[in-house]
């Protein structure tokens, strides 16, 4: 086992109360591309950026094209977890870590089997009428020939926060508060340059801040121990062995 995974299995096994920051890195290894790397969405070319196309403004005057873009890159209906969602819900189980902060909208940490999971943008499981508010699922969206449409004729829309829309404030407050109490912060596949998520790192007031990343992140500086290898095969060789 690489030295920094020991370094880390130590840390864990001593820690008291662990939470986990995440970002779409922790997704990739389910076949789910990233936003920001060299050959993810960012990175491709669309019929308009695709930070244009994930805003709120843009949904409401172009859906269409929203949700041809949802569809086909922002939704992966066949994903499984990866070894670092099994990981994370282990952790859980054992009783060492008390909750996951996503800023993913795939579910995939509760379908790991965690159970404290703050959704920071929501999810892509869930769907709503704008009119009624009717719920509906992931299957209805995938179903519809163009836009989702209610039985009340309302449009249907994902149950994400989109650009230009505010952060849950609940969500937010409890997620505040998990970090504070936290004496270990495991943060793992986000560059930590997307606000105000990001700015929820500096309510950590421990000294065991722990960085998986490919790439370097703001708070490098800060952490007690970083790792560049791929979130999944490092949670998965320092808590299952493997």
């Amino acid at each position: 086992m690489k030295e920094k995974y020991i370094d880390l299995k130590e840390l864990i096994t001593n820690a008291g109360n662990i939470v986990f920051f995440g970002g779409a890195g922790v997704s990739t290894e389910s076949g789910i591309p990233d936003f920001r790397s060299t050959d993810g969405l960012y990175s491709m070319k669309f019929k308009y950026p695709p930070e244009t196309m994930v805003s709120y403004s843009f949904f409401i005057t172009h859906t269409s094209d929203f949700y041809e873009f949802f569809r086909t890159k922002l939704v992966y209906p066949d994903a499984k977890p990866n070894k670092a969602h099994y990981a994370l819900a282990e952790l859980e189980k054992q009783g060492k870590l008390s909750a996951v902060i996503t800023q993913n909208v795939d579910n995939l940490h509760q379908e790991a089997g965690s159970n404290n999971v703050l959704e920071l943008h929501g999810s892509g499981k869930r769907y709503y009428c704008m009119e009624c508010n009717k719920d509906y699922t992931l299957e209805t969206i995938l179903q519809a020939k163009d836009i989702p449409k209610c039985q009340c004729e309302g449009i249907i829309r994902p149950d994400v926060v989109l650009y230009e829309e505010a952060l849950d404030q609940n969500v937010i407050e409890k997620s505040i508060a998990a970090i504070g109490k936290a004496d270990v912060l495991i943060v793992g596949g986000t560059s930590l340059n997307v606000y105000p998520a990001a700015g929820l790192i500096r309510y950590f007031a421990g000294d065991s801040m722990v960085l998986i990343n490919k790439t370097e992140t703001p708070y490098d500086s800060s952490a007690k121990i970083i790792i560049r290898d791929p979130i999944g095969e490092t949670l998965g060789a320092v808590v299952f062995g493997e």
